[in-house]
Formats: structure tokens, sequence, C-alpha cells
């Protein structure tokens, strides 16, 4: 079977992005894509808007100067917090948690805090929140491969307690140059303690939940933690009101939740 003048279109992108990605890793140039997009109708359809994930409607697909995510930074990132000693959670950790998922990933979730299980196994949400978070992901047509997580804090507070606002502070920069390197075109916000250090407000998160905001210029979406929902499964419906709000930013078709 002869593949579709768009299926051959798509495979040059995808290896134009590859080649863009091993210069960068080599030695950083910029990449402007300002001429190609704007002498391109083709680059500008939306079937290459999927292929970039970061295309902006009335925009060419990426500002002057600005240069496609390469892996390296967010590893190099990785390594310096193995080390970090900012602040007390240095002294009881087992491993720091830093995050998962596809560095390329259109969505980004970001949590409170790890806990036991993964504080214990340097992954984040992995107990039972963890399960019902990759439902929740599940439930808008993604598999949890395809998004990436991660939490305010990289390391986990003794028994599970709330963060402490000097702990959110030493952790805040390595969340700020994690999300810059990520770059999503959403954030999802999961708890009041994420929704808080993200937009820089005290409303608790059935406050702020229901609406879409901004986080340097990328839409967030603010909702209920997955470990809350397991006490109060009544606010599951709320969460599959964000989801479905999400996905439509996305352009993803929401399917029934097995939550």
């Amino acid at each position: 079977m002869r593949s579709q003048p768009g299926d051959q279109a798509l495979q040059v992108v995808r290896a134009l992005k590859r080649y863009v990605k091993n210069l960068i890793e080599q030695d950083g140039s910029p990449v402007i894509f300002n001429t190609l997009a704007a002498s391109s109708p083709r680059f500008k359809s939306e079937y290459f808007h999927k292929s970039l994930k970061r295309y902006v409607p009335g925009q060419p697909a990426y500002d002057e100067g600005c240069k496609l995510p390469g892996h390296s930074g967010l590893e190099a990132l990785a390594k310096n917090i193995q080390v970090c000693s900012q602040c007390g959670l240095a002294g009881t950790r087992k491993k720091v948690v830093f995050g998962e998922g596809d560095p390329e990933a259109s969505l980004v979730f970001v949590g409170e805090a790890p806990g036991a299980d993964e504080d214990r196994e340097g992954k984040p949400f992995v107990g039972a929140a963890g399960k019902l978070l990759t439902r929740i992901i599940e439930s808008i047509g993604l598999k949890r491969e395809q998004v990436y997580i991660c939490n305010i804090l990289k390391c986990r507070p003794p028994g599970n307690r709330n963060p402490k606002p000097e702990e959110i502070a030493a952790c805040q920069p390595y969340l700020i140059q994690q999300l810059k390197m990520l770059h999503p075109r959403l954030i999802c916000a999961l708890g009041s303690f994420a929704a808080q250090t993200l937009l820089d407000s005290n409303e608790p998160i059935g406050r702020l939940r229901g609406k879409i905001y901004t986080y340097q210029d990328i839409p967030l979406v603010p909702t209920f933690h997955p470990a809350a929902l397991l006490y109060h499964p009544q606010n599951k419906r709320l969460v599959w009101e964000d989801m479905k709000r999400i996905a439509g930013i996305l352009g993803l078709k929401p399917v029934s939740p097995k939550t």
C-alpha cells in the first residue's frame, strides 16, 4: 500500500525534529522556524500543529529564537537535584523524585510532594493515588507515558505532612526550570499546594478549580489531587469536568471515566 502525501509530510517533519534536536544537544544553537512557518501554509496546518505540539493558533509555529526541547537539560537538572541540600528534607528522604514521562508531552501534571511509595521508588504517583491518576489520564484518551508527571517538592515530607513554605521556596527554582524545559501546551495542577504555588494564590483548590488560568503564558487547569479523591470520592465528578476542559483545550476526545 502506497503512503499518502500527508503521511510522507509527517515523516519529514518528524525527521526534521530529530535532526534539530540532535543539533541542539550538541551545541545549543537556537532554532528559528518563523521563515518556514510563514512560507508554507501546509506547515501551519493542524496536521503539523499536533506534530510540533506547541503551536499557538494565529502565531508562528515557534517564536524567533525559541529552541526545541532537548532531553539533556532535564537530565542535567535531575542530576543536580539528586545532591540538593537546600532544605531539611535532604536529611530524611530516601530518594529524590524528579519527575517521569514524555519530555515532549503536551500535558504536564504537577502534584504536591512524594509519598512513602514514591520516596521508596524514586518515581511520582506510584501508590493508590497514582493508580487513580492513571485512570484520570486515560479518561481523556491518553496513556500515562504520553504525559509528564512531577511535584512541587522533589523530596517526601516526613509522615506525608503538608509542605512547609521554606521547603516550597527551596524547591520552586527547580520546578520553574523543569517546566521551562518541558514547555507543555497545558499544565494541570493537582491539589491546593500545586495550584497555589503555580498561581501565587492563597485560595483553596475548591475555589480555584473550574477555571482556566495561565502560568508563564501556558494554560493551567487546577483540579483536586487524586489522593484527596480517595477520601472524598464525591469530587470525582468535578475532576471529570476539569478533564473535559483539558481535553477541549488539547483537542482530545474524552472517554467514559474509569475512576
